[in-house]
């Protein structure tokens, strides 16, 4: 089982493509977490949400998709604080940017589980979850403990500059994550914001790096050594690239998993047609979530 830890949130879209501030806002469901486990489950992968979720009619329908896109909530720990927004900016070429509402809510009062059940394999985290105290505390100890069990540890800081009060204190502390961490996958924008590089990061601790660069394709660089390997995007009609990065990210998982990927013996014997064939199931993933609006991943019969 794979066990994606994270926010769950609303992002409220604008219906307009104007730039109208009071263009109509449609609430959809989001969260870098949330997503990365809603496309896993379309996918066919074995995985469970771990979060805290609101009682409220956002939340109730936050944990509803979950359970009807395969993916175990027993995990999931419910409150009655609020549920987080995310009021999403598209601008010309669908690229969004976010602004977000978090003060008392539920995700932030988010406490690790005292163990996670058996037949666990990965654990993935990122977003807002590894910032907004004190919930970010909680899943950093889930990232050191599940690490020091042998689970292979996936991150995505998918970095939302907005929310991160002290910069510097954040890089340092993702620093501090990096030699519990397996895979690490973020943007060229957030390998520009965090800086310090690709080959001090696998110097740290990950034995890979993805790094995706929109259109451009992605890139994986391995603390073996070999590579990089690089591959194309996959050419597609923009609607937006909301979920786009949580789509590779859960690509990604599944497809390590199909080559018993999921630990660092398993990444360091992954070769270059392996790593193109990953990279590849990746990029057409993330093709179909931005050619449909909003965070809508592919199921596996459409790859």
């Amino acid at each position: 089982m794979i066990v994606v830890a994270g926010e769950a949130l609303i992002d409220l879209v604008p219906q307009s493509g104007t730039g109208d501030p009071l263009a109509p806002l449609l609430p959809a469901r989001g969260g870098g977490p949330y997503n990365t486990a809603v496309a896993l489950g379309r996918l066919g992968a074995d995985v469970a949400f771990c979060s805290r979720v609101s009682t409220d009619a956002f939340g109730t329908a936050l944990v509803s998709h979950l359970e009807k896109e395969g993916v175990a909530v027993d995990l999931v720990q419910r409150g009655a604080e609020p549920t987080t927004l995310a009021v999403a900016s598209v601008a010309e070429g669908g690229s969004a940017t976010y602004t977000f509402y978090t003060q008392g809510s539920a995700d932030r009062l988010f406490t690790a589980p005292a163990q996670f059940p058996s037949g666990v394999r990965a654990l993935s985290v990122g977003t807002c979850s590894l910032v907004l105290e004190p919930g970010a505390s909680a899943y950093e100890h889930l990232i050191r403990r599940e690490s020091a069990r042998g689970v292979f540890v996936a991150l995505d800081p998918n970095i939302r500059a907005g929310l991160i009060p002290d910069a510097d204190a954040y890089r340092a502390r993702f620093e501090s994550w990096l030699p519990y961490v397996s895979l690490l996958k973020l943007s060229e924008e957030d390998a520009q914001w965090l800086g310090g590089g690709i080959e001090g990061w696998l110097a740290a601790g990950p034995s890979a790096v993805v790094v995706t660069r929109g259109g451009a394709g992605l890139t994986a660089f391995t603390a073996t050594g070999d590579g990089p390997h690089a591959v194309p995007g996959v050419d597609v009609e923009v609607v937006d690239t909301i979920g786009a990065g949580d789509t590779v990210n859960a690509a990604l998982l599944h497809a390590l998993d199909s080559r018993d990927g999921l630990s660092r013996d398993g990444l360091a014997g992954l070769g270059p047609a392996d790593w193109s064939d990953v990279l590849r199931f990746a990029a057409r993933a993330a093709a179909v979530t931005c050619s449909r609006a909003g965070a809508e991943p592919p199921y596996g019969v459409e790859l």
